[in-house]
């Protein structure tokens, strides 16, 4: 009686956890705060994956559990990759528009 109390505190303490991750993810203000908030929100599901399945005596939900971790890991590796690709091309477009810029003013100089 008293493990089921303890683990029901434990999934309403990571449902306000969760929660508070949903609004970092949406709220931002950086894409890496967002992305570190995605994958501490599949951490946080993961564990009450695990806590529900030491609830209710059920080992088939970790092995759900499991392929949930396997899914996160590579969901942040994918956004990873995005982010990155999207960082490269945004600098690269400004350093392209500097030179431009840079040879544009050395040609209408007196040379």
């Amino acid at each position: 009686m008293i493990y089921h109390t303890i683990y029901i505190t434990m999934l309403i303490l990571l449902s306000f956890m969760l929660l508070a991750c949903l609004i970092r993810a949406v709220r931002g203000p950086l894409i890496a705060d967002r992305l570190m908030a995605v994958n501490m929100m599949g951490t946080m599901v993961m564990v009450m994956i695990a806590v529900l399945a030491l609830m209710l005596k059920e080992g088939y939900l970790i092995d759900i559990c499991l392929i949930y971790a396997m899914i996160s890991f590579l969901a942040v590796v994918v956004l990873s990759k995005v982010y990155i690709g999207i960082y490269e091309e945004k600098h690269h477009k400004k350093d392209s528009d500097n030179d431009h810029t840079v040879k544009g003013d050395l040609s209408d100089g007196n040379a």
